[in-house]
């Protein structure tokens, strides 16, 4: 009688977990599990992220934890195996991560472009150039304050890169490095009256809450695509592949393209989704 009452509840147990795994899909069972991406922090500080990753976890039933740096420290990340994938704007560094065998399959995702911001008064004189080097120059020749984010991100990598085309040395008093995020770099900017160059979608972002105004746009010199790449499970092999393949599908899917094409700030788009821009 004992044997068959434990028998009965055995049989029961046994039924509902059969149910439960009928009933309910697999990725719910699933729920908990992170994803660690490591982004830029323009993706991140202008809400970006916070619009498109919600039905992507909802789906796979995992949470993505973000972690916002600089592009080089983003992929320095990757190449430690400290997260599964990243999002980032530095083509050349992208490139090389892959190709040192820490990074598969990269996709294009989005771009947008950088711009230089300045006072009012203007006062080395860039206001509606169209030519990066150009403006730089006269930037370094009046010797007016310039805010770099000096931190290795992918803005800093751009601004080197200009500043390389110009074969000038910025130094002085007059050049600054913040060591922070975009959006701080732009408030520090913002406090010392001075020049800076940052991407479209920061400047939208936080476009009302600055004095400094845009000065110089529209140079190819300028265009700032981003990619995401997976981190290779062939040199970690703890990192989460599946799911960083599945994020890379979802980043690149027409739904999502979708969403990051209808991404506004006081109506003015801050991303333009490329990723039927094959490599």
């Amino acid at each position: 009688m004992l044997n068959n009452l434990i028998f009965r509840k055995k049989f029961v147990c046994l039924f509902i977990a059969g149910a439960l795994m009928i009933f309910f899909p697999t990725n719910t069972l699933l729920a908990g599990e992170i994803l660690k991406l490591a982004t830029t922090t323009s993706t991140y500080e202008t809400g970006l992220l916070d619009y498109i990753f919600p039905l992507f976890e909802k789906k796979h039933g995992v949470k993505i934890h973000i972690i916002s740096v600089g592009t080089g420290k983003a992929i320095k990340l990757g190449e430690n195996g400290d997260v599964d994938i990243i999002l980032v704007h530095a083509r050349a560094a992208e490139d090389k991560f892959v190709r040192d065998g820490y990074g598969v399959n990269r996709r294009d995702v989005m771009y947008n472009d950088f711009l230089f911001l300045g006072p009012e008064n203007d006062p080395a004189g860039i206001f509606g150039l169209s030519d990066a080097k150009e403006t730089l120059k006269k930037i370094y020749q009046a010797k007016e304050t310039f805010v770099s984010r000096g931190d290795d991100s992918g803005t800093h990598k751009r601004e080197r890169l200009l500043w390389s085309k110009t074969e000038l040395n910025p130094k002085g008093q007059w050049y600054l490095e913040s060591g922070q995020g975009m959006a701080a770099t732009l408030r520090m900017a913002d406090e010392k009256n001075a020049y800076v160059m940052v991407d479209r979608a920061t400047y939208l972002f936080n476009k009302g809450k600055i004095r400094l105004i845009k000065m110089v746009d529209n140079d190819n010199d300028l265009l700032n695509p981003y990619g995401v790449i997976a981190v290779s499970p062939y040199i970690h092999k703890h990192v989460k592949y599946e799911l960083s393949m599945a994020l890379i599908g979802w980043l690149t899917s027409p739904r999502c393209q979708k969403m990051i094409g209808q991404y506004k700030k006081n109506g003015s788009l801050m991303y333009q989704p490329n990723a039927a821009v094959m490599d």
